[in-house]
């Protein structure tokens, strides 16, 4: 099973390596602007991928130049891959699809930042509705009648009489998922549309309150205005990270956000979330 990595800065590999993550699964690479703390750790990982044999194509998604980047720094140490490279450039202007597998999807969204910036969107795929297990025994059904009743299909007769109704035989299946990062942004309501109802969004939240004035300079949020997007959206949980590192506590910054979003957690290195 593939998996995807969402920005890469300098030490990504090290971090992957402490908390036993399998990164050799990455075949999609996303990054959010190019700024070091969000992508030097690229290179690093096209080299190790490199040194491992790989031949699995590599998509990376990011925004102009990166390709210049990675082609730069390939040329220059005379490096030919074992495994093949695309590149797709992200439109820092507006929403687009940008990546479409079996079961999800990938969206980039613009953000506001000082340089051209993108967050991303992952949604799942609406699922199959889910068998009455306790009917099926009951009654030997077709496997034809099964595939229909999983589409939410009632199953008719050549008479367009129903043998078999989907609210009688199924459950309705679990709402889609979504993830949104938002790495590096002011704050911006413009993205509120995007977000409405995402399972789980990351929103920056570099400053608390007394830095709105520096947030606002450097293009940042601060912990209360991403409660207030969180809030505004109707998402079911806010996750909170990219702190300054001028926090040495982050309780600030959690209890600032929760004062306005109650569903607000702070995001710590090595920790699984789950989108739920």
């Amino acid at each position: 099973m593939s998996s995807m990595l969402l920005d890469c800065g300098e030490g990504t590999q090290i971090q992957l390596r402490k908390f036993k993550l399998k990164y050799g699964r990455v075949d999609f690479i996303f990054i959010s602007h190019l700024h070091g703390d969000h992508y030097f750790g690229i290179m690093g990982m096209i080299s190790t991928f490199h040194l491992h044999k790989r031949t699995r194509l590599l998509t990376i998604f990011g925004p102009n130049g990166l390709d210049e980047i990675i082609t730069v720094q390939l040329k220059h140490s005379n490096t030919r891959l074992n495994f093949p490279i695309r590149f797709v450039a992200t439109n820092p202007n507006q929403k687009e699809l940008i990546l479409e597998e079996k079961n999800y999807r990938v969206f980039s969204l613009p953000l506001k930042h000082r340089i051209a910036c993108t967050g991303f969107i992952i949604q799942e795929k609406k699922e199959f509705r889910k068998l009455i297990k306790e009917k099926l025994l009951q009654k030997k059904i077709e496997v034809e009648a099964i595939q229909s009743l999983l589409r939410g299909k009632d199953f008719m007769d050549s008479d367009g009489k129903v043998l078999y109704a989907a609210k009688d035989y199924t459950y309705p299946p679990d709402p889609p998922k979504t993830y949104a990062f938002c790495s590096d942004t002011i704050y911006d309501p413009d993205l509120v549309p995007h977000l409405k109802g995402v399972t789980l969004l990351y929103h920056e939240s570099t400053f608390t309150e007394i830095e709105a004035e520096r947030a606002k300079e450097t293009f940042h949020s601060t912990a209360r205005q991403a409660g207030m997007i969180a809030k505004a959206a109707g998402v079911h949980k806010l996750l909170l990270g990219h702190y300054s590192t001028r926090y040495v506590d982050l309780t600030p910054i959690m209890e600032e956000a929760r004062f306005v979003f109650a569903e607000s957690y702070l995001s710590i290195e090595g920790e699984r979330y789950t989108v739920e």
